[in-house]
């Protein structure tokens, strides 16, 4: 259990990382919010809770994730991502509360030669309504609250699934795999698949530490989708159909980076371990739950 002084508000504490920060952080001191209690994509909403409240740590783990959904309804993903952001920074900064605020790799992605992992001082350069939302965010969250704490993180998934979307990759390959189709994953995009909960477990690090400013957590290493669906199966012992593709080829409505690795360049960020390591403890988790 971490040990963090004062009353905390997590929004968005029903998805996967929410649920893993709620389960190290000492529950007495939290309020897991849901969208019955503020829906942030609603004016006046989370303001309204933060002042009732009077958290010292607002933890925003919400976000509009629909990547392709984004795409047909931007104001969607503005309101959640952006604009909701700015009102918690507003808010945060009027009692003197830090505003911890996650993003993503997928504000990169315009620099299609990129091959080395990017850092949190690299331009960002996002492809997609919700990499440019997230984007806005991450600015506005910077721009409003003295006291913030931004968190990019890459590839994520965890035991509880993801928000709206109800599952993660880990999952959907497996489940994939059972139906004996052809499962073809696209060869073409970098990343660093990183568990939700070793992210969560270095978040709380960065929070005990009183850390401020911009900072990347991920597990260690890089592969595409298509070797992390391979590595999905080869771990868990399933025969699955896998073929690679590229991204022209899979036609996604929304363009994704080439490659978003992220790496950070501070030495107080907390090492977390290789992903390949990471999607085994998972596993292991998964099949003893």
């Amino acid at each position: 259990m971490i040990d963090v002084q004062g009353q905390i508000l997590i929004l968005g504490s029903h998805g996967q990382l929410g649920r893993e920060l709620a389960a190290l952080l000492p529950a007495e001191h939290c309020f897991l919010a849901t969208r019955n209690d503020a829906d942030l994509a609603v004016a006046g909403e989370a303001d309204a809770l933060i002042h009732r409240l009077q958290p010292s740590l607002v933890i925003n783990c919400a976000a509009y994730n629909l990547v392709d959904q984004a795409e047909k309804s931007p104001d969607d993903a503005w309101r959640n991502n952006a604009v909701a952001v700015r009102e918690l920074a507003k808010a945060c900064a009027s009692i003197n509360a830090t505003l911890v605020h996650f993003s993503t790799d997928y504000v990169f992605g315009l620099n299609t030669s990129r091959k080395e992992p990017y850092c949190e001082t690299d331009a960002p350069g996002p492809l997609s309504t919700y990499g440019i939302t997230k984007l806005a965010g991450e600015y506005f969250a910077q721009a409003f609250c003295p006291n913030h704490l931004v968190i990019r993180t890459c590839g994520l998934y965890g035991h509880h699934g993801a928000g709206g979307k109800g599952t993660n990759f880990v999952e959907t390959m497996l489940r994939l795999a059972k139906s004996g189709k052809t499962i073809r994953v696209v060869n073409d995009q970098k990343l660093i698949p990183s568990s939700a909960r070793d992210v969560a477990k270095a978040a709380c690090s960065l929070f005990q530490s009183n850390a401020r400013g911009l900072y990347h957590l991920t597990n260690a290493g890089e592969c595409s989708w298509f070797n992390f669906a391979h590595a999905i199966f080869e771990l868990s012992a399933v025969k699955a159909d896998l073929q690679p593709i590229s991204s022209k080829e899979y036609g996604s409505l929304a363009a994704r980076p080439g490659y978003s690795v992220l790496r950070s360049q501070f030495s107080t960020t907390p090492a977390l371990p290789h992903w390949k390591q990471a999607l085994q403890t998972y596993l292991e988790n998964r099949t003893a739950s």
